[in-house]
């Protein structure tokens, strides 16, 4: 028996780098709107009152950045009051030049990796599955109860046997919280309102730790507590460390940047390997160069859990996928403002996104 221990976190929409991640996304899905076509890379920073706003765009999208962001920290659920500077050019006329081609082609050079497992319902790993569901019900808890503030984050540590999930082993909840609340009546909501409700009650035993708080007060939060950046939670959006992550963000980004693009296709190829029952887990990373419509390699992992060498599961996956820019942005339909439904609790797993339906693989 060899017993191991695998940890994942994740933050709800009030974090201060998934408030500009929410910023960078709205963005783009007003620039969607308007101009399906559009290259943009808007990003955002925060800290106190003060928002930035800076990247490149292309298109002929009219767009209030100033009311976009405001908007965005209200709806999140702060009331203070913001300022804020932009700084937006347009997109290099070199990286236009590389992308538009008869063909579209990769708007930058990059890695990207999927991954599927079928040790959750969604084919994601277990503990950042359970962390972001523990986040997202930590979100609904605190927009009905004024004594929770919208700061917060969740860590699952998973005990595994042998490789197999066995079983929780530590429990993390950390939420912003007014004055009028004690760190005992703090610890009794959590435990009763957020986490008995999500988790199965299989997984905890009465080893399991729960960790509420435990730094005691948390009243000052999100960007008056901390900067944000957009793109600073890319472990949160993708795996939760279980597997590697590519080398750059995905919020800010049109689908012509395959960080965002092939990402998202890399975890469709891998979630419907293991879907189609070839493998119990999935690996795959794929590389682009800037101006090349093709990836420039496609390597895939089944870890030993297939019944196909992986050499014979690379030529089952390059005979049902096409790893083409264009069809990429084509068969996963991007072209649409949908990214702000991917900004908080991953990018991955969610049953509605177009990366997470279900492919008939021939063999």
């Amino acid at each position: 028996m060899s017993v191991t221990y695998f940890t994942s976190e994740s933050v709800t929409s009030g974090h201060p780098d998934k408030v500009c991640d929410l910023i960078a996304d709205s963005i783009l899905d007003e620039a969607m709107r308007q101009d399906p076509d559009c290259h943009m890379a808007v990003e955002a920073s925060i800290k106190d009152d003060l928002i930035f706003i800076f990247g490149e765009a292309g298109t002929s999208a009219v767009l209030d950045y100033e009311g976009i962001a405001l908007r965005v920290m209200k709806e999140i659920g702060y009331e203070e009051e913001y300022h804020v500077i932009t700084k937006v050019n347009k997109q290099s006329a070199e990286i236009n030049n590389a992308v538009a081609h008869d063909v579209i082609s990769a708007g930058d050079q990059g890695i990207m990796f999927g991954f599927a497992s079928d040790e959750t319902e969604n084919l994601m790993p277990f503990a950042i599955d359970c962390a972001h569901r523990l986040a997202r019900r930590l979100e609904e808890v605190r927009r009905s109860d004024a004594r929770l503030r919208p700061d917060g984050k969740t860590q699952v540590t998973a005990e595994y046997d042998d490789g197999v999930f066995k079983r929780i082993e530590t429990i993390v909840v950390s939420t912003q919280h007014t004055e009028d609340i004690t760190q005992e009546e703090l610890r009794s909501l959590i435990i009763e309102k957020v986490i008995r409700p999500v988790v199965d009650p299989k997984y905890l035993d009465e080893n399991t730790k729960y960790l509420i708080n435990p730094s005691g007060s948390f009243i000052v939060g999100g960007s008056w507590g901390d900067s944000g950046t957009t793109g600073r939670k890319i472990v949160v959006d993708t795996y939760g460390g279980y597997a590697p992550i590519g080398g750059g963000c995905f919020s800010s980004k049109d689908p012509t940047k395959v960080d965002r693009s092939a990402a998202y296709y890399a975890r469709y190829v891998c979630r419907n390997v293991v879907a189609n029952g070839l493998a119990h887990k999935c690996q795959l990373q794929l590389s682009y160069a800037i101006g090349e419509p093709l990836p420039t390699s496609v390597f895939i992992q089944s870890f030993g859990t297939s019944e196909y060498s992986d050499k014979d599961l690379a030529k089952i996956v390059m005979k049902n996928f096409d790893f083409s820019v264009a069809n990429i942005i084509k068969e996963l339909d991007l072209r649409r403002p949908i990214y702000t439904r991917t900004t908080n609790y991953g990018h991955f797993g969610k049953k509605d996104m177009p990366w997470e339906q279900f492919k008939k693989i021939e063999l």
